[in-house]
């Protein structure tokens, strides 16, 4: 039997989305119990755990044969050997979700092959719904969604941590662009798909569940994605995170990455 093609994939994971926001929202505002993960590896309420057992429930019982990656389920090697799997993120900023604000989102992807071919991403107390298609261009709230042509890094609007700024980071000196922020990852991606901001940077190592979902909905909106060292990103690997994440148009994404410090720029010694 043929594998769904990735518009039916995607119709999958928008209803599956819609379905975790009305749950998530229950929980929504400063009440969730919000606990640390051992290991250093964030925070976690049980809305993010409901969330994560409706996804699984919905998307493995329409997709048996897919295999299943998200933050808040054990990993295991079995979704090694699946054509497609799904990666998730039940609940992308949690901390934000925690205190009661409105910048969290669901993040949803299917992968086959290392690549992306069907993504959502939904926030649903700000009625934000993007979502992408392989070949099929990136929407928000079905409207078609692109990256701005900003091509100089001097007065760009960038989505980045504090610690991107450091000097150690870059060849020369730190590019005088804007810094901004936001608590999802997911959510900085789409922002910049749709042109809100003109590029988005992490230079840590970055989870495939936070990150999944955007990349193809950037490059089908037509900003150009990779890891920090330009390298295209890859996802279902056995350890499931990338090098550092840079988003942006193809020009701007050209500058920032020249200017970025690499490895081989490490001083050396002798």
């Amino acid at each position: 039997m043929p594998a769904p093609d990735p518009a039916e994939d995607l119709a999958l994971l928008v209803e599956a989305a819609r379905a975790a926001g009305e749950l998530a929202s229950q929980y929504a505002g400063p009440t969730p119990v919000l606990h640390e993960k051992p290991g250093g590896q964030g925070p976690v309420t049980e809305a993010d755990l409901a969330v994560d057992r409706l996804l699984h429930q919905r998307l493995t019982e329409a997709r048996p044969e897919y295999g299943w990656l998200s933050e808040e389920t054990l990993d295991g090697p079995g979704r090694l050997a699946r054509r497609r799997v799904f990666i998730v993120d039940p609940i992308d900023g949690t901390r934000a979700f925690a205190d009661g604000l409105d910048s969290w989102a669901h993040s949803l992807a299917i992968v086959e092959a290392g690549a992306v071919i069907a993504a959502v991403i939904y926030l649903p107390l700000k009625s934000k719904i993007y979502a992408a298609s392989l070949g099929g261009g990136a929407t928000l709230n079905g409207a078609p969604i692109h990256p701005t042509a900003q091509a100089a890094a001097e007065g760009a609007r960038v989505l980045a941590a504090r610690p991107v700024m450091e000097t150690m980071h870059w060849r020369g000196e730190v590019p005088a662009f804007e810094r901004h922020h936001r608590p999802s990852l997911a959510w900085r991606l789409s922002l910049v798909a749709e042109g809100a901001f003109d590029a988005m940077l992490t230079l840590r190592p970055s989870w495939e569940w936070d990150i999944a979902a955007g990349a193809l909905i950037l490059a089908e909106a037509g900003a150009r994605v990779t890891d920090r060292q330009g390298k295209p990103l890859k996802f279902n690997n056995p350890h499931p995170q990338v090098n550092g994440v840079l988003a942006a148009g193809p020009a701007l994404h050209r500058v920032l990455l020249r200017a970025l410090r690499q490895p081989e720029d490490a001083p050396r010694l002798v």
